[in-house]
């Protein structure tokens, strides 16, 4: 089959992302060093890991930072640890109002369209990709998938009308950023994971194929998988349904990366990735099997070791952690209704401040820090403090003064749940 020809910038728009990488999220941007050392840890081991920054319009909004600041917090991290492999500071769910924001500063862009799925496409566009993709009608078949699938004209028209506007206004911002951006070449990923239902292979087959008439060379592609993927806590679903949906989108990946000369190195990326300890195994034992790479969002779990740290450090830190939980307690609603569709909290569950106040730094370590079959772990107390993290940003300059005093600290657990709980899971080290 012929391949499509659609990079216009080559040597402007390529860059290699490498086949593994994490989006080591960082909120206060005081972490660098210590997330890094998770990736060195690593390379010891033999797996090279590409370190991203990532940080979102709506995190630095909460904060008051902006990405200049991540940029500076990631360079100095890699020149004081002498790290000499690429790295990137990744614009986090953009869209064309927020993308001039961090432009400057960014060499990666997570574009979502979620909120463009469903909207109807122009009959013109839909009509060209209908002719388009005729030739696939009738049954499909991707290479290592057993079953095949019936595509239709109608079947062709349905995914065209919820899928297009969308990969289009993808392609409007890829654009947008193509002709703006002047500091050096991008890594661009599609993001379409906050949705109520996963996409179907043959969905993704096509959006694929859209994403190709763009002209979009696609590093990675973050996919909505059936379950929930809360924030910082584990995946809450079917396994075997998982692994089945996991496995076909790499087959179809490498189908559609042959038949609409996609670029060869683009791969599944998985958003809310942190803390999904039940399917690291599955995810590693399907790369290997495939040969094929990952982008794991660990995100905002930085933010808690930070807050463990913090509590095992004792008096003036552990109280600032302990207002900080009652203040997220008194001010739930507020702190929880951002991120209503990635979080599950049973308030049920959560310890009155009262008794909170009576806990010692490692009674609250405990309940915070992600051990599954702990017996004082309370993943609702995680899930609650991991989106609390403005209640921090509103101590000022005391909750950086307090980091940095408890640095080493603080670093150890940063590097310790990055690199023993999450590559080691991931990569079978």
């Amino acid at each position: 089959m012929r391949t499509r020809k659609f990079f216009n910038h080559p040597q402007k728009t390529i860059m290699q992302l490498g086949k593994y990488s994490f989006g080591t999220g960082d909120r206060f941007s005081m972490q660098g060093e210590a997330q890094l050392r998770a990736m060195l840890k690593a390379a010891e081991h033999g797996v090279a890991i590409c370190p991203v920054w990532n940080k979102s319009n709506r995190e630095h909004k909460l904060i008051g930072s902006n990405p200049e600041s991540t940029r500076l917090a990631a360079d100095r991290a890699v020149q004081n640890l002498g790290w000499n492999n690429p790295y990137f500071v990744d614009a986090d769910h953009i869209n064309l109002s927020n993308v001039d924001f961090f432009m400057p500063h960014c060499n990666f862009f997570t574009i979502d369209v979620a909120d463009y799925i469903g909207q109807p496409a122009e009959a013109a566009q839909l009509n060209a990709f209908i002719e388009k993709n005729k030739r696939f009608a009738g049954k499909l078949h991707i290479p290592g998938i057993g079953e095949e699938f019936e595509v239709s004209e109608a079947r062709l028209e349905a995914i065209g009308q919820k899928f297009l506007t969308a990969i289009s206004h993808a392609g409007i911002i890829y654009r947008h950023i193509l002709h703006n951006k002047v500091n050096g070449p991008f890594v661009t990923e599609v993001s379409m994971d906050e949705v109520q239902d996963a996409q179907s292979p043959v969905e993704m087959f096509f959006i694929l194929s859209m994403i190709a008439d763009e002209g979009i060379p696609a590093n990675t592609i973050a996919p909505k998988f059936t379950g929930r993927f809360n924030k910082g806590v584990d995946y809450v679903g079917n396994l075997e349904q998982f692994e089945k949906e996991f496995e076909q989108d790499l087959q179809v990946i490498d189908y559609a990366v042959k038949v609409f000369g996609l670029p060869k190195g683009l791969k599944l990326s998985v958003h809310s990735g942190s803390d999904k300890f039940s399917l690291y195994p599955i995810i590693g034992r399907l790369i290997k099997k495939y040969d094929k790479g990952i982008h794991i969002k660990t995100a905002g779990t930085t933010w808690l070791e930070e807050v463990i740290g913090l509590a095992l450090a004792g008096g003036e830190a552990l109280e600032m952690v302990k207002r900080i939980y009652a203040g997220a307690i008194n001010r739930f609603d507020e702190l929880t209704a951002p991120y209503a569709s990635v979080i599950d909290i049973k308030k049920e569950n959560l310890p009155s401040p009262e008794a909170v106040n009576t806990w010692s730094g490692q009674q609250l370590a405990d309940a915070l820090r992600h051990i599954p079959g702990h017996p004082a772990y309370n993943p609702d107390m995680r899930q609650l403090l991991h989106v609390a993290f403005k209640l921090a940003a509103q101590e000022g300059a005391e909750y950086s003064r307090l980091l940095e005093k408890h640095k080493e600290l603080v670093g150890s657990q940063v590097t310790e749940n990055i690199f023993d709980r999450h590559i080691k899971r991931i990569f079978f080290i």
